[in-house]
């Protein structure tokens, strides 16, 4: 098991997706705060600067860019590989972040299917296969860190599109660090984050105030870099209402759908109300 206070060190590098707000900005003001060099990835100018501004707070300019990159574009990702790697030389921490959630249903606009699955899932694959290739021929210890989501494993109904995409995640990400931990000599190891209810831009919709039952985006990475010192792979994050217990349930709940051969997403289904609530409830 990798010892992180190998990575998160003085002189090495983060680059986060989705790094002007939310968990990404949390990230990468941690990775700042540790003497690491970060580069942030986003799309908005002003919001980008803002946030490079603050990170040169805490790590000095020299140690900061930002660059404005749609993770839906493969060459878009290419051209940030190329200013990291020549402004700082290589990569230890990747952090695939970016993330979109329009409401989508079964037979809602193709747009934004396409939308969601070019950022939430391709984004994530072509930030690894980008990235990946030198991070591992660099030889130096090292993390791939993608962002999943609790609905990409209990797909509730409501956004088909968004809780596909974190579904594919969750295999991807899964088959990445099969393939790190059987490459000899590889020393980069990959992890899943599965955060709980944050507020962020993309959970608050018009809220101005976190609710009660949500976690800051710190208080999500807190609890990853405790999960990675751990060597943890599944960083299931609770929040304020959800404790690690019921996740659990509600996912052995899901996977039992296929195991007991019920209805697909019986949690929700009325014949099952009961059953799914005692279930829950058991000790």
């Amino acid at each position: 098991m990798t010892n992180i206070q190998d990575i998160f060190k003085k002189s090495n590098v983060a680059v986060i997706t989705g790094g002007a707000s939310g968990i990404g900005l949390a990230a990468a003001k941690y990775f700042a705060g540790r003497g690491m060099s970060v580069a942030i990835a986003d799309l908005g100018g002003d919001r980008l600067a803002d946030a490079a501004n603050d990170l040169k707070a805490i790590a000095g300019e020299e140690n900061v860019m930002a660059v404005e990159t749609d993770v839906a574009v493969k060459e878009s990702l290419e051209a940030l590989e190329r200013a990291v790697l020549q402004r700082f030389g290589r990569v230890h921490v990747l952090m695939n972040n970016a993330g979109i959630g329009p409401e989508t249903s079964i037979f809602s606009p193709q747009a934004n299917w396409d939308h969601i699955f070019a950022v939430n899932l391709m984004g994530v694959i072509n930030g690894t296969r980008t990235f990946g290739p030198k991070m591992l021929s660099h030889g130096e210890p090292g993390l791939i860190i993608n962002t999943g989501s609790k609905q990409g494993i209990t797909t509730p109904p409501g956004n088909p599109a968004y809780n596909i995409s974190k579904s594919g995640v969750k295999v991807f990400t899964e088959a990445l660090q099969h393939e790190l931990r059987n490459t000899e000599g590889g020393k980069i190891s990959a992890h899943l984050l599965i955060p709980g209810f944050v507020f962020t831009g993309l959970t608050k919709g018009d809220r101005a105030e976190k609710p009660a039952a949500a976690w800051t985006p710190e208080q999500t990475v807190d609890f990853m870099v405790e999960s990675l010192e751990r060597g943890d792979f599944y960083i299931l994050c609770p929040d304020n209402d959800v404790a690690r217990p019921v996740d659990e349930r509600r996912m052995a709940w899901a996977a039992g759908d296929i195991i007991e051969n019920r209805p697909p997403l019986s949690r929700w289904h009325k014949d099952y109300a009961d059953s799914f609530k005692a279930f829950l409830e058991q000790k």
